[in-house]
C-alpha cells in the first residue's frame, strides 16, 4: 500500500470533516485539494469526493441521535416528548429534501462531468461570499428559534436553496444556512436544520455514486482509500459539529465570507497563471 496515498487520503478526510458544516463548500475544497495533491483520477476521484461526505453526515446522526429519533417517532406516531407539533421537523425535512433529489437525479451526470472544475469552484466561492455578506448586513426578524419551528413553506424554500449546492463551490451548508437566515430562522435553528437536511441528501448521493462508479474500485487499495477517508471525516466532523453550533450562536459568518473570497481569488490567479505559462 502506498504510504503517500494514505497520507493524502487522511488529509482529504480532514478537509471534509472540517469543511462539511462550514459555509465554505466542502466539495469545492475537496476538488481543490485533490487537484493540488494530484489525488486519484477520473471516476474514482469523483466517487471519493462524494462518498467521503458520508463520514461527516454519520457524525451528525451520532451526535444528534436523540433529537432525530424523536423527530422520526413523531413523524410515525404523532407523539414526541416536549414537542407541541411532533411531526413538524420530520415533514419539513422531507419537503426540503425533495427539490435537490429531483434536480440531482436529472442533472447528476452534467454536474460531475462539467462543473467539477477549479474555475467553477472559484467563481461560486466568491458569489457565495457576497451572498453571505448581504445576509449578515441585512438581518431578518427571527420567526423560528429552533429547527423544529421551521414551517413547511420555509422548509421548501430552504430546499430550493439547497439545489444551488449541486454546483461545486457553492456549499450545501452555506446555501441552506444562509437561506434559512434570510427566511427568518435563528442562527442555531438554521445551522441545525442544515445538519439534519444533509442526512438524506448525502447518504442518497453517496449510495447512488457508489453504485454508479463501483467498477472504478478495481483493487483492495481503492476500497481502503474510500474507507479510510470516510472514517477520518467522521472523526474530524464529530469534533467540529458542536464547535460550529457554539460559534454561530455567538458570532456571524463574515470570516467565512472573507475566507471564500480569498480562496476564490487565489484559485483564479493560479488557474489563469498556469494556463498563461502553458500558452507561453
Amino acid at each position: 500500500m502506498d504510504i503517500v496515498l494514505l497520507i493524502k487520503t487522511i488529509i482529504m478526510g480532514i478537509v471534509e470533516g472540517v469543511a462539511e458544516f462550514l459555509p465554505i463548500s466542502s466539495t469545492g475544497y475537496l476538488i481543490l485539494s485533490a487537484d493540488l495533491m494530484n489525488f486519484l483520477q477520473g471516476d474514482l476521484r469523483n466517487l471519493f469526493i462524494v462518498f467521503i461526505q458520508l463520514g461527516a453526515i454519520l457524525a451528525v446522526i451520532y451526535d444528534y441521535w436523540g433529537r432525530l429519533w424523536h423527530a422520526f417517532m413523531g413523524l410515525l406516531t404523532g407523539r414526541a416528548e416536549g414537542l407541541a407539533n411532533p411531526r413538524q421537523l420530520g415533514i419539513s425535512l422531507i419537503i426540503a429534501t425533495i427539490p435537490v433529489m429531483l434536480v440531482g437525479f436529472l442533472a447528476a451526470d452534467f454536474i460531475t462531468k462539467t462543473l467539477f472544475h477549479p474555475l467553477v469552484v472559484a467563481a461560486m466561492l466568491i458569489i457565495g461570499a457576497l451572498i453571505i455578506i448581504y445576509a449578515e448586513k441585512n438581518p431578518r426578524i427571527v420567526r423560528a428559534a429552533e429547527a423544529e419551528n421551521i414551517s413547511f413553506k420555509t422548509a421548501l424554500a430552504i430546499g430550493l436553496c439547497q439545489c444551488l449546492a449541486l454546483i461545486p463551490g457553492t456549499s450545501r451548508s452555506g446555501a441552506t444556512i444562509i437561506g434559512a437566515l434570510l427566511l427568518g430562522a435563528s442562527r442555531k435553528a438554521a445551522t441545525e436544520f442544515s445538519f439534519f437536511l444533509g442526512i438524506p441528501v448525502i447518504i442518497g448521493a453517496a449510495l447512488i455514486d457508489l453504485l454508479k462508479y463501483k467498477d472504478s474500485l478495481t483493487s483492495t487499495s481503492d476500497w481502503v482509500v474510500l474507507g479510510l477517508g470516510t472514517a477520518v471525516s467522521f472523526v474530524v466532523a464529530l469534533l467540529c459539529i458542536r464547535l460550529m453550533v457554539s460559534w454561530v450562536s455567538r458570532k456571524d459568518f463574515m470570516i467565512f465570507a472573507y475566507l471564500r473570497i480569498l480562496t476564490g481569488v487565489v484559485v483564479l490567479i493560479a488557474f489563469f497563471g498556469f494556463n498563461y505559462q502553458i500558452q507561453s
